[in-house]
């Protein structure tokens, strides 16, 4: 067993390797006198997707695709530890997952943990979670402007090759059920072949979008864990308004914001000694996550508080607002508001009818006069996905021929050819 002071410094180092290269080396050498293991694996979610940092024999996360590791995300408990089976090379194993209280799963493949040792490893990961997360809340505010940018154009990509495949196994479909074909077997097999194909394919293309979501109930359960170190050692209570269950999930980089902005805002009321009770409520109405924290105190919070400032300018980051009122001896009162989807650059007529970026380009084209071929070379993409395009622009705008399509386009004001 590690004495007392060499678990500090491997604490220490695997503290301030942050969320580096290093710091699941720094973590599995840490935690292996408490937690044998193999390898060692840390689950991040970010506008990039689900991965994994590794350690270790980092043959045991090469099969793991994306779609896992956010099942891996979602089924996650927030400071539990608990067992889970593990494919190494084509075999099944065990291990091990430690959740911190901030949500953020690690895995140790092939555990072997000493008595007591579960336990010491989750205290030991939560102190190198937290401290990793409160790094992340002092990033500069233009990195998570990027993040919320990058995420728009992660989806939309997902999305469009979503649709370029759709559209070719629709034509697949099309061409299986043609009259002339007289082999009846073939034609069945192959078609029930490449309709599960197409089921599996938009199965997968939700799941991606769903990786990078968080239902908004389940982002303010983890404000609420994220919280309990700062007001630990304070003589503050926290009252907590529960947001609707059923309410739109946020964005990943919204629910990461949102809580930095709510822990940020609480550090900052507490530099004022009177403030003893804070309330802190979410609320979601469809387009925008509504945030509201208010004090006890005697109401002389200003907006030129250092923490104070890096919330407002995460909160605009993201698009939104930030407001505070603070009236002598009645309190301090802070207003957030941030929009869940990035900002729109399409013409007002074309949000309206819901078309997508690419079916923008599609429709600007057509009604510029271009044939499907033309098109096609323009923006790089088979005439099948133009069609499939095409298709969705006529349902979306309720029209039937591309006449209509064009007087429905050249109808919005500012629009030229």
């Amino acid at each position: 067993m590690q004495t007392v002071g060499g678990v500090l410094r491997r604490l220490a180092g695997a503290v301030t390797a942050g969320s580096g290269r290093a710091q699941p080396a720094r973590l599995s050498q840490l935690l292996m006198s408490f937690v044998a293991h193999d390898a060692l694996g840390i689950l991040l979610l970010d506008s990039a997707g689900a991965r994994l940092q590794g350690a270790g024999d980092l043959t045991a996360f090469e099969h793991v695709t994306p779609a896992e590791l956010a099942d891996l995300q979602r089924t996650a408990r927030p400071g539990t530890a608990h067992s889970v089976p593990w494919a190494v090379g084509g075999d099944r194993a065990q291990a091990l997952q430690l959740t911190s209280r901030g949500g953020v799963p690690l895995i140790l493949v092939a555990p072997h943990p000493r008595p007591g040792g579960v336990a010491a490893a989750l205290d030991l990961w939560n102190v190198v979670a937290q401290s990793t997360q409160n790094a992340t809340d002092i990033a500069l505010p233009r990195a998570l402007r990027v993040e919320r940018a990058t995420s728009g154009e992660r989806l939309e990509a997902v999305t469009e090759l979503a649709d370029e495949y759709s559209a070719t196994l629709e034509s697949i479909l099309g061409a299986l059920r043609a009259s002339h074909l007289d082999d009846r077997a073939a034609r069945a097999s192959a078609t029930a072949l490449a309709a599960a194909g197409l089921v599996t394919l938009r199965t997968a293309a939700d799941r991606v979008v769903s990786s990078a979501q968080e239902s908004v109930a389940g982002a303010f359960a983890r404000l609420r864990e994220d919280l309990r170190p700062i007001v630990r050692y304070q003589d503050l209570e926290v009252e907590f308004v529960e947001p609707p269950a059923d309410g739109r999930p946020l964005p990943s980089e919204v629910a990461r914001g949102a809580r930095a902005a709510v822990r940020g805002s609480i550090l900052a009321l507490l530099d004022s000694p009177e403030v003893s009770r804070v309330r802190v409520q979410w609320d979601c109405d469809g387009t925008n996550l509504l945030i509201d924290v208010r004090d006890d105190g005697a109401g002389g919070a200003t907006g030129d508080a250092v923490q104070l400032k890096l919330v407002r300018q995460r909160v605009h980051a993201l698009g939104g607002s930030f407001e505070l009122d603070a009236t002598r001896g009645w309190g301090t009162h802070i207003t957030i508001v941030i929009p869940l989807d990035p900002p729109q650059t399409a013409a007002g007529g074309a949000v309206e009818w819901g078309l997508r970026p690419r079916e923008i380009d599609v429709l600007s084209r057509l009604a510029a006069g271009r044939r499907n071929r033309e098109i096609a070379a323009e923006l790089s993409i088979s005439e099948n996905t133009v069609k499939f395009h095409v298709g969705r622009i006529y349902r979306k705008l309720h029209v039937q021929s591309r006449a209509e399509a064009t007087a429905r386009y050249l109808s919005q004001p500012g629009v030229e050819l």
